[in-house]
């Protein structure tokens, strides 16, 4: 999970993609970066951190030009040091500044082609150095005096044909202009958008249309599974489809936890479909235990605020805020490990006392992962007074590694791997626990939006859209585990 903006402008669009990659900070803490292009030269500056804390006044003074990408990164591939941050950059051909959005599953085959084949050197750990090096490739073997959108378009076409696994990108290519491809299977999100102005005509492409509504874009639609869009230099936008024939799968996570709920994603409102997801689950509430004595419902903020408002209403059970939340501390989920979710959850969240004393509370959240931070918060209720703790999750349970850009790697450390429901709610520490099921979720989404008939929920059902190499989970474990990160940064 990583966010990825890209502006053509009229004028100057440094200071639009440092906006544009501040809303998108939710997907990613870990790094930022920005390339611009002017005239022949490419200006980049990216590094460790946040996005605030990236870009000073003089590095933006340098990024000077009128077309420009930005990102920022949260890592589920390749290690976790600056020389990871994006965008990457190749010089040949033409001179490409890369950036990247989700997960290869079939990476080490494409290191390896890479090097025997193709005589390309990888630099980092990175999939997305990979897929950078793939497309340049590509593009090296089109006519490379005249390159033409039909030779972009041809390239990304090969590219679909190597690559797999989830991938939402931008190229810039210089002299020529801002490229946008996403994986055939549609599973991580890219929208475009158009903002007219004085000069003329601007385009914007960003993995959530969020991006586009503070910058003053108009949200077009969602580019395509497959497809690719070229904007050039002058402002000329040409669009293809160069893959057809995968099925249409959008990662559904993103409408549970990872997106803002001011997104739109698959002409589906984020917000709506997190509403949905909270009337589903007070109807199973009261289905399974009609009298459930519940007294309040309290959410775990942020993302869970909005389906645990409908889930109160639906009840019929006043809604409180329990948890004040400290707005300094970042999404426990993406921290680099284990010992820093620990640490961050109590200093990321203070219970209000008088909404637990002598209560029978039902706390909402989004999902349950590694479970650490679930029963820290359970507890935490208890310790606030609370008569008995119950605990719903918007999701059904978390069992299967996510390989699409998602930080789920190590089905070791999923609470719910290998568990059945009761034996959760006892490791928990809650005294009742009811999950999300899955034909319910699929149709809090689907009811925004019916032509989406299937989806990405693989770290629900173990079902990977794309096929995976035989061992590739087992490999994945043991680089990206928690255990495995740990050890990388005590090297």
């Amino acid at each position: 999970m990583c966010g990825i903006i890209g502006i053509v402008g009229t004028t100057e669009v440094a200071s639009a993609l440092y906006d544009g990659l501040t809303v998108l900070q939710h997907r990613g803490q870990d790094a930022a970066g920005i390339a611009t292009v002017e005239g022949a030269r490419l200006r980049l500056h990216k590094g460790n951190g946040l996005v605030r804390d990236v870009f000073n006044q003089t590095a933006m003074n340098g990024l000077r030009g009128r077309i420009g990408l930005g990102h920022c990164r949260y890592p589920t591939a390749g290690s976790e040091g600056s020389s990871e941050a994006q965008p990457f950059y190749v010089n040949s051909p033409y001179g490409i500044a890369f950036a990247h959005n989700g997960n290869l599953v079939n990476t080490e085959t494409l290191r390896r082609e890479m090097f025997e084949d193709d005589r390309r050197h990888i630099n980092t750990d990175s999939d997305s150095e990979v897929l950078l090096n793939v497309l340049a490739h590509e593009l090296q073997i089109q006519d490379r005096m005249a390159l033409t959108p039909d030779h972009i378009f041809k390239a990304v076409a090969g590219v679909h044909a190597r690559a797999r696994g989830g991938y939402a990108c931008l190229a810039l290519i210089l002299g020529y202009g801002l490229l946008a491809f996403r994986d055939p299977n549609g599973i991580r999100p890219l929208v475009l958008g158009e903002r007219v102005t004085a000069e003329g005509r601007e385009y914007a492409v960003a993995s959530e249309s969020v991006a586009l509504d503070i910058l003053g874009f108009k949200r077009l639609r969602d580019l395509a599974p497959g497809e690719a869009v070229f904007i050039s230099v002058d402002g000329q936008l040409f669009s293809r489809m160069c893959a057809e024939g995968a099925t249409h799968a959008p990662c559904i996570f993103e409408y549970v936890y990872l997106a803002r709920p001011d997104s739109m994603i698959e002409n589906v409102s984020v917000y709506k479909a997190r509403l949905r997801m909270g009337q589903k689950l007070a109807e199973k509430i009261l289905r399974e235990r009609p009298d459930h004595g519940i007294e309040a419902v309290i959410p775990i903020p942020d993302t869970a605020r909005t389906a645990a408002s409908a889930l109160a209403e639906a009840l019929g059970v006043p809604f409180r805020e329990g948890f004040v939340k400290n707005r300094y501390i970042g999404r426990t989920f993406i921290m680099p490990g284990q010992g820093e979710r620990v640490k961050s959850v109590r200093r990321k969240l203070n219970p209000v006392e008088l909404e637990f004393r002598k209560k029978n509370v039902l706390l909402v959240d989004d999902s349950i992962v590694r479970g650490t931070t679930s029963r820290q918060i359970i507890q935490m209720a208890r310790d606030a007074g609370a008569r008995n703790v119950f605990f719903a999750s918007a999701a059904p349970p978390v069992r299967y590694p996510n390989v699409y850009g998602i930080d789920m790697p190590a089905a070791s450390e999923l609470v719910a791997a290998g568990h059945t429901e009761k034996e959760v709610e006892q490791m928990l520490g809650a005294d009742w626990l009811i999950y999300q099921d899955l034909k319910d979720l699929f149709w809090a989404v689907q009811d925004g939006n019916e032509s989406l008939t299937q989806f990405d929920a693989s770290c629900f059902n173990g079902e990977y859209v794309t096929g995976l190499d035989k061992q590739y989970l087992e490999q994945i474990e043991m680089l990206r585990s928690d255990d495995a990160k740990a050890a990388r940064r005590s090297a």
